[in-house]
């Protein structure tokens, strides 16, 4: 397992790599850059909340050559070697806070091994802790805070090297205003950062995905619904909701009903659109579908669809979010023998994991 650490200046991600260090056997590995223009902020003693980089006269620095082994060989020229290293280790757990371009991002993504985590903190916390650096105590030629500010935005937003591109692309986000690092520390062990599950979805996850991703065709105007049919871990087809074939797209002005916003389960009977579930079966037909299919949608299916669905022998349903009737499909699945369960994810990205000082 390889996890990479991104974020902003003072963030805490050195600070996470040695929590993971210290506490769950990572071993940190580096790559090694220009650091010419890294300025004040890119030094630090190593014992600070945010550990910064070392400088590149470090002891650490020693090339990996012909695949030895030692405590101090695991600093690395380029991503190919970095990468062949743990292939061949890929087992152990190693961390880096080195990935400093998408290109170098890019090439991590590839491996099956790597997971991505951001790390971020509002500027005045961030600011607090650059203050705190013994370093920059001492030094009379620290870095105001309006420098602080345009090194930041420096460090995130440069056209040529900012790292916002890299920290949108994280699997797991995390947001660390906690002051205290034993809170920290704790607080890290709940998020279960080692759990390698993390690194490949679930088979509920992947189908579910490909249901919401097949909702992106959606023209309805009404709600964007997706549907995959699966049996025995293969794709059988799958659909989204929109006017048939021929006709013009909902969007377009071809269904009066969803384009007059007529609410849930009004004038049902003069809307044109075809559901997500509909087109799923219409297009698998009922001699692919037999004995042990799987739904999944990204909505509930409806009264209609829920009938029809029973009809073809679908043996469960699975969908993520509510819809107006969901009371009535269950009803019908339970008299039907066919297993309905709502789909609850892992949270992998999107809204970040709060680390917070007051957080139990």
């Amino acid at each position: 397992m390889l996890i990479g650490l991104c974020g902003g200046i003072c963030a805490g991600k050195r600070t996470v790599a040695n929590y993971l260090c210290e506490h769950h056997g990572f071993t940190q590995l580096y790559l090694q850059q220009d650091t010419s223009q890294e300025g004040p902020i890119g030094s630090s003693n190593g014992k600070s909340h945010e550990n910064a980089k070392e400088g590149p006269n470090s002891t650490r620095i020693v090339p990996y050559i012909n695949g030895a082994i030692t405590h101090k060989q695991h600093s690395f020229t380029n991503t190919e070697d970095l990468l062949d290293f743990v292939t061949k280790r890929w087992r152990e757990r190693w961390v880096t806070t080195d990935i400093h371009t998408e290109s170098i991002l890019d090439k991590l993504l590839r491996r099956p091994f790597f997971i991505l985590v951001s790390i971020d903190a509002p500027v005045s916390v961030r600011w607090k802790r650059f203050q705190a650096r013994p370093q920059n105590q001492k030094s009379s030629s620290s870095l105001t805070l309006e420098e602080f500010l345009l090194k930041s935005d420096e460090h995130l937003y440069s056209p040529e090297s900012g790292l916002l591109p890299l920290i949108s692309r994280a699997t797991i986000r995390l947001l660390n205003t906690s002051s205290d690092l034993a809170h920290l520390y704790a607080t890290l062990g709940k998020l279960d950062l080692t759990n390698e599950d993390r690194l490949r979805p679930s088979w509920d996850q992947y189908f579910m995905q490909l249901a919401s991703l097949a909702a992106q065709r959606s023209n309805c105007m009404k709600r964007r619904v997706g549907c995959v049919l699966v049996r025995e871990k293969r794709v059988i087809s799958t659909g989204y909701n929109g006017t048939p074939r021929g006709l013009r797209n909902c969007g377009e002005g071809g269904c009066p009903r969803c384009n007059e916003g007529q609410g849930s389960g009004v004038g049902l009977g003069t809307c044109l659109c075809i559901h997500a579930e509909e087109n799923a079966l219409l297009e698998a037909g009922r001699e692919r579908i037999r004995e042990g299919a799987i739904l999944y949608c990204d909505t509930c299916p409806c009264l209609t669809c829920s009938i029809k669905i029973t009809q073809v022998g679908i043996s469960e349903v699975v969908y993520s979010q509510s819809y107006s009737m969901d009371g009535e499909t269950a009803a019908v699945f339970k008299e039907a023998g066919v297993r309905l369960r709502q789909f609850v994810p892992v949270r992998r990205s999107g809204p970040f994991y709060k680390i917070t000082a007051n957080q139990a």
